[in-house]
């Protein structure tokens, strides 16, 4: 069946960072993984490319095209070169923490801080989960008491992607600690900031080349002109953006099923058995055939999602089922693969074993799966 979503400047858009992963990105993988970090220069080569700013306003030195379907190609491209771990960073930054700096700015901001996330030379991050808070976006304890033209930040946030690297961290905080959800803003704590430190670069047993970190805040002077939106709708902006952010994993869940499927498929055409193809095996084509048929669905599910974000017509529990079926999909899908594979499936240099283990952390982030369901349940009891 013929894919309709892309145009030809969305195929042109495609071939150009294919080849820019190959060259920027896939060679670098494993010295990444080594070191637990990729290379900030990669999101200055990206910027340059226009890979990261074509949603940003041209007069702030981006595209100025906000369409999500440039979104969903860098997704299906990183995964298809299996480079989960550093594309992430680059995801990260065009499709979850730049929305909020493209809706939420005044033109004051937009001019500090927008053309340098274009260029890459501006690193993002967001930082929600705390050591005591994941998914309960309400339960964050980290304060920002305003002090004059200041917010006095306390406090500390953990598993934060990007954590490294940042120069810019979009930071959820308690302006009001008596309230929940009314008492959440966003401020954007920059690097250099006193009091501002990071911690460990956290060992993870996947996605290895990207940086994960803890973040410490003690008396830092956030200048209230750094406050994104209004005091106490942070909250608000946090669940309007969910929609594009569970959106992107889903994207990512389903493309990296569909890298897996087809590795596999490579494999088992090669490897011979008993004196045939693996593939020739009625169990492995059943097997197969389910894979496929249930990354086609996932696919269409996707593509109609982008159609809807793009209209601004895309639920809250639409984005749920598609983070929580893409993501699920893909851990069969790398199971299967690892399977397929036989004992080579365990061996670190083969790529299905790096699929797998970078595939774990798709049920837990953005919301957990478990959470994905409750929200789906709620709507339709």
């Amino acid at each position: 069946m013929r894919r309709t979503l892309f145009a030809e400047e969305h195929e042109l858009f495609r071939e150009s960072f294919r080849r820019f992963l190959a060259k920027h990105v896939v060679p670098h993988r494993a010295a990444w993984d080594r070191c637990g970090v990729m290379d900030r220069a990669v999101f200055t080569e990206a910027g340059g490319a226009g890979f990261l700013g074509f949603a940003i306003p041209t007069e702030y030195g981006g595209g100025g095209v906000r369409d999500f379907r440039y979104n969903l190609i860098l997704n299906e491209e990183v995964q298809a070169a299996v480079v989960a771990g550093p594309g992430l960073g680059i995801t990260l930054h065009t499709d979850i923490c730049l929305p909020y700096l493209l809706d939420l700015t005044d033109e004051e901001q937009k001019a500090r801080w927008l053309p340098g996330v274009a260029s890459g030379e501006l690193v993002t991050a967001i930082a929600m989960t705390e050591p005591g808070a994941g998914s309960d976006l309400a339960g964050v304890s980290t304060t920002a008491l305003r002090d004059g033209d200041s917010y006095v930040v306390n406090g500390s946030k953990t598993l934060i992607t990007n954590g490294v690297n940042a120069d810019l961290v979009i930071v959820a905080v308690k302006t009001n600690p008596t309230e929940r959800h009314r008492g959440i803003s966003l401020l954007v704590v920059e690097r250099g900031m006193e009091g501002f430190e990071r911690g460990r670069n956290l060992a993870k047993i996947g996605m290895h080349a990207q940086d994960t970190a803890e973040l410490f805040f003690t008396d830092v002077r956030v200048p209230v002109a750094n406050r994104l939106g209004k005091e106490g709708e942070g909250y608000r902006y946090l669940v309007k953006n969910l929609a594009q952010e569970r959106l992107a994993m889903a994207a990512a869940g389903f493309a990296a099923a569909r890298a897996a499927l087809d590795m596999t498929v490579s494999y088992c055409k090669e490897r011979r058995a008993f004196g045939q193809q693996i593939s020739a095996f009625q169990n492995t084509r059943f097997r197969l055939a389910e894979l496929a048929t249930e990354v086609e669905i996932a696919q269409t599910f996707v593509d109609r999602c982008t159609i809807a974000l793009n209209d601004g017509e895309l639920t809250v529990e639409e984005a749920a089922m598609a983070k929580y079926w893409c993501t699920e999909l893909q851990g069969r899908a790398v199971d299967l693969g690892v399977q397929l594979h036989g004992g080579y499936g365990y061996i670190a240099e083969f790529p299905i074993s790096r699929a797998y283990v970078d595939a774990r952390i798709t049920r837990i982030y953005g919301g957990t799966n478990e959470i994905m369901r409750e929200i789906i349940g709620r709507a339709i009891v």
